[in-house]
């Protein structure tokens, strides 16, 4: 095979490049790699940010300002294993500000993009023991932004 990678590519209305800057603000290891503009041709005026290519943790995305034919969802999101809960506590107000929560760690930041901010220990304690892991569960649906020593006590 030739497939050199395999980026998610997320489609915003006119934000991509707003929505870039915060994300990569708020990340160690991440940074914009590249921005093109639209042309004379295109849905958004010349000289517009058109696609925005970035990094979070070491991580390749890709954002378009493609205009509202299209609108991001719950049906994807972006899973963020913390270690800490200091990273979860910030994350979780950094990225909701403007957005909703949900429950599970759930949230949808203002530019509609849906997070999972949760506890990256989270697979071991739910593994191995049906009882752990449905005491786990049951303390985490009860939860919207995770704590882990809840998840620990939990478990």
């Amino acid at each position: 095979m030739a497939i050199r990678s395999i980026t998610p590519f997320l489609w915003f209305d006119q934000q991509a490049e707003e929505a870039a800057k915060f994300y990569v603000s708020l990340f160690d290891n991440s940074r914009i790699t590249h921005v093109s503009h639209y042309g004379d041709h295109g849905p958004m005026p010349k000289g517009a940010a058109m696609v925005v290519d970035f990094e979070l943790e070491g991580r390749r995305f890709s954002a378009l300002n493609g205009g509202p034919h299209y609108k991001l969802n719950g049906a994807f999101s972006l899973l963020v294993g913390c270690t800490e809960q200091a990273d979860i506590d910030r994350l979780w107000t950094a990225l909701g500000q403007g957005g909703s929560y949900n429950v599970c760690g759930w949230l949808t930041d203002r530019f509609g993009l849906t997070w999972q901010i949760n506890y990256a220990g989270l697979p071991e304690i739910m593994t191995g023991d049906s009882a752990r892991a449905g005491r786990v569960m049951s303390a985490m649906m009860k939860m919207t932004k995770v704590d882990i020593q809840a998840l620990k006590d939990a478990a």
